[in-house]
């Protein structure tokens, strides 16, 4: 929907509003007048039904008001007498229409000084749990958003199975644009591929000022700018465009800002020509072959804390002319790669059943692993005398899959750019060669009409040879270089796709471990950003919650005596 078209469907609703009520207005002694007035009308309204002025701002918060809608028109029912089971279901089912059965049908006395307690325990406890979701509702959308680390893209910063608070207000919390959803669900009902939320209407994109600016190596979460699977959760799912604030929420380090030139040499990040330093927290990582002469053990895996890696079986190329053995990798899609200098060996990855290793009478070592460390583990293992070498697997030549997906690119994960990250007010010259960087830029996250004819760029129906930005973009990446779905692939991060600042883990969670161990003590309630070792506000937020209970107990007994 246009600003036009919500504007008009606003004032009609402040009509059917004040046909519906303005009688009900008259009868509690204020005048008919009132009940059309926007805004004024719903300040009105709160002294009419004895509530705070402030409930007024919650009927304008989106999502929020989609629970306060019905307690309004609960509200007013029962501020004239209406408080039986059925008027409470009739004015719910009847989307506020109610009011105009109580209004023109029904002579109703106005009760100024009500009871505001509900008459049941079960009306007490709906009451509680409404007020609980809201509360927390606004929270989640302006404030702060519990979120969990679902993978290992900041490893060593940020580990799977961390449990975050991101602020909101840091960099401006965004109001909602799907306006009919249910309270903290994002993209699918839980345990179904059901969207929570309905694509139609969209409310208008705004944001609130923020505190701070993205800096260079913040760690943020942001909307997955290509998301359009219904459940994150299966990659092979039912696929549909997703309205941006329900795109599924991904956290990266933002590497590149509007502006910058940025270039990938060696996995290594290089800003306008300088290699990018990371804080001392982040640690690179990258997957390397290491080969060892007595082969691999669990205590060698163990005594350097691996944690992500996969065994290397070698053979000699001969043996690979076995057509059977050829058909087996095939089938298993096991991968393979030459790891020796002299070409002659033959690695690869993957299970081999013993069935298959005595029935083809293999002769396979597994002396060698390909294992993700950070670039001090890796110099670790270089001084271990059972290790032969230590080789930093990077890609060589074209990858297909790594932006901009254009066969005039050359790029892969390890070697990349230079590029030009947008900047908002910023023009770039267009033609066909630079053209892949910026189309989807042009045409889907700034809305243009984009069309190529021969040599031709055409922008919303003019011929253009150059595009000035609207918006700033970032690029976002990984710590965990070659185990990350970031930046590389999809692409620059629009400005109004970023959701918040990770400011504590307040909880990490180990599966891999066994009972209390689960729980890792140390990362509880800790710092994400800054210098140094992790800051713990564990002890502070048991004192204050020990300091609540105590202030709870002691104002109970002072209301016995």
């Amino acid at each position: 929907m246009s600003l036009e078209s919500w504007i008009l469907l606003f004032f009609v609703i402040q009509v059917l509003h004040g046909l519906a009520t303005f009688k009900l207005y008259v009868k509690a002694g204020r005048k008919s007048w009132e009940a059309f007035v926007p805004v004024y009308n719903a300040v009105i309204l709160m002294k009419i039904i004895n509530r705070p002025w402030w409930w007024t701002i919650l009927l304008f918060l989106p999502i929020v008001n989609l629970i306060m809608f019905p307690v309004i028109w609960v509200e007013i029912a029962r501020s004239f007498g209406k408080h039986s089971t059925t008027d409470t279901i009739l004015a719910i089912v009847s989307l506020g229409f109610y009011s105009f059965y109580l209004s023109y049908a029904l002579d109703l006395t106005y009760i100024e000084d009500r009871d505001l307690k509900p008459r049941t325990d079960a009306g007490d406890w709906i009451s509680s749990i409404l007020f609980a979701i809201v509360a927390a509702t606004i929270v989640h959308t302006y404030f702060i958003q519990p979120f969990v680390i679902p993978t290992s893209s900041l490893e060593k910063t940020l580990l799977v199975g961390d449990f975050l608070f991101v602020s909101k207000f840091h960099y401006g919390a965004r109001t909602p644009q799907t306006a009919v959803a249910l309270p903290m669900v994002h993209d699918a009902i839980p345990g179904t591929t059901i969207p929570s939320y309905l694509e139609k209407p969209q409310l208008p994109k705004f944001r609130f000022p923020g505190f701070q600016d993205i800096k260079r190596n913040d760690i943020v979460v942001f909307n997955w700018p290509v998301d359009t699977l219904v459940d994150i959760t299966n990659p092979y799912g039912e696929v549909k465009n997703k309205p941006l604030d329900k795109k599924s929420n991904y956290v990266k380090r933002c590497v590149g800002l509007p502006g910058d030139s940025l270039e990938i040499k060696n996995g290594f990040v290089y800003i306008n020509g300088k290699q990018n330093n990371l804080p001392d927290r982040a640690k690179l990582q990258f997957f390397y072959t290491v080969v060892l002469k007595n082969g691999v053990s669990q205590a060698f895996i163990d005594q350097y804390k691996i944690t992500e890696y996969s065994r290397v079986f070698q053979m000699k190329k001969s043996m690979y002319e076995d057509e059977r053995l050829q058909n087996y990798f095939k089938t298993n899609n096991l991968n393979l790669k030459t790891v020796s200098d002299d070409g002659e060996t033959i690695a690869f990855t993957g299970n081999v059943s013993q069935e298959v290793y005595d029935k083809l009478n293999l002769d396979f070592s597994d002396k060698a692993l390909n294992v993700n460390l950070t670039e001090d583990l890796a110099k670790k293992l270089k001084n271990n005398p059972n290790v032969i070498s230590v080789t930093k697997d990077l890609a060589s030549g074209a990858d297909s899959e790594i932006f901009p997906k254009s066969p005039d690119y050359s790029f892969n994960r390890d070697f990349f750019g230079p590029i030009y990250i947008p900047q908002a007010g910023k023009t770039v010259q267009l033609n066909l060669d630079v053209l892949p960087l910026y189309q989807r830029i042009i045409s889907v996250y700034e809305e243009n009409d984009l069309k190529v004819n021969g040599n031709q760029i055409i922008i919303n129906g003019k011929s253009a040879t150059s595009y000035t930005f609207k918006m700033d973009y970032y690029w976002m990446m990984g710590d965990n270089r070659h185990n990350s779905q970031d930046a590389r692939a999809w692409g620059f991060v629009p400005q109004d796709h970023i959701v918040g600042k990770p400011v504590m883990v307040w909880m990490s969670w180990d599966s891999n471990a066994t009972g209390l161990n689960k729980i890792r003590w140390e990362r509880l309630f800790t710092t994400v950003g800054g210098n140094g070792k992790p800051t713990s506000y564990l002890v502070v937020v048991l004192l204050l919650i020990a300091s609540y209970i105590a202030y709870s107990k002691f104002k109970k007994r002072k209301k016995k005596h």
